[in-house]
């Protein structure tokens, strides 16, 4: 015979039924939002698109770019003589420079970026998927490998597949996870970058140990960037429990914007110390301005390969 199930095992039945519940439907809200978040982010990726230069150079590699005319101090070996028989001038073959490499993008999924302020209706994590997802066309387009971490498998070659990755990872602390990132790869890093110095710095530094090259993007709704109520106001943390009642929000706004702007000098200062790059981005702010200063900088600069 089996023994009754314990009241203690009935209420932790019941616990994970709720849970069950709440994952089905936070899954089906996210899904529901993917076409549309989709469309949004190739609209945004097309508008830059048209405004910078492609990343096809020349190079070592296998794929045909273009003839040009020989020049003094070209090897003779580099002469393609089929081209060059059609014409009276000696013409070189030039190659295009394979120059893929895997970006690995990380959207934080923590709490924090699940809200927005009255005045403005996009939540943080809203605008983090879109830039992610935008980011993801031009670096697909450029015939660059994506890999979003935290989700298993290999890099994506589709939009909608990273897509829906980002829509079935699990709820996250503010902070990347540890992940396995090839070597040379380069990473973007997008969330509010709120937590404490010391632990963004820990998980920075060991990435960029592999080694890798990144670029961090902290994403603010414009309330956080500006504190502007005014009078009494009691404040609610994303967590329950944590609450605080201020008498008079004018009297701390110095105070809170030297401690934000103490956060971001102390971000761009752990991203300075290992090579990386640091912006920031306002959600009433448009998102083409990030999308941009992203993809600059990945993109190959002079000299460098």
């Amino acid at each position: 015979m089996f023994d009754a199930p314990r009241a203690q095992d009935r209420v932790f039945d019941a616990r994970r039924a709720q849970d069950r519940v709440f994952d089905a439907r936070r899954a089906q809200a996210l899904g529901a939002r993917l076409p549309p978040l989709l469309v949004a982010a190739e609209r945004v990726a097309a508008t830059i698109a048209q405004g910078v230069h492609g990343r096809r150079r020349v190079g070592q590699g296998d794929s045909f770019w273009q003839f040009r005319p020989f020049l003094p101090g070209d090897a003779a070996t580099s002469i393609d003589w089929r081209q060059s028989a059609r014409s009276d001038r000696a013409f070189v073959r030039e190659t295009e420079w394979e120059a893929a490499q895997t970006v690995c993008l990380w959207r934080d999924n923590g709490a924090s970026m699940r809200w927005h302020s009255p005045r403005q209706p996009v939540d943080k994590i809203e605008r983090a998927d879109l830039l992610l997802l935008a980011l993801a066309s031009l670096l697909l387009r450029g015939g660059e490998r994506v890999r979003l971490i935290g989700a298993e498998g290999r890099p994506v070659t589709a939009l909608d597949r990273m897509a829906d990755q980002l829509a079935r990872l699990p709820e996250g602390t503010g902070l990347p996870p540890d992940a396995e990132l090839p070597r040379h790869a380069r990473v973007v890093l997008i969330g509010d970058l709120l937590s404490p110095l010391e632990e963004i710095q820990a998980r920075v530094t060991r990435m960029a140990s592999v080694p890798v090259t990144g670029h961090l993007l902290q994403v603010l709704d414009p309330a956080e960037a500006t504190l502007p109520y005014a009078g009494r106001v009691r404040f609610e943390g994303v967590s329950a429990g944590l609450q605080a009642l201020v008498p008079r929000v004018e009297a701390v706004r110095e105070a809170y914007a030297e401690r934000l702007a103490a956060q971001q000098a102390g971000l761009a200062a752990i991203c300075a110390a290992v090579g990386w790059g640091f912006a920031t981005h306002r959600t009433d702010h448009p998102p083409e301005t990030a999308l941009l200063g992203l993809y600059t900088a990945l993109s190959p600069q002079p000299g460098r390969r």
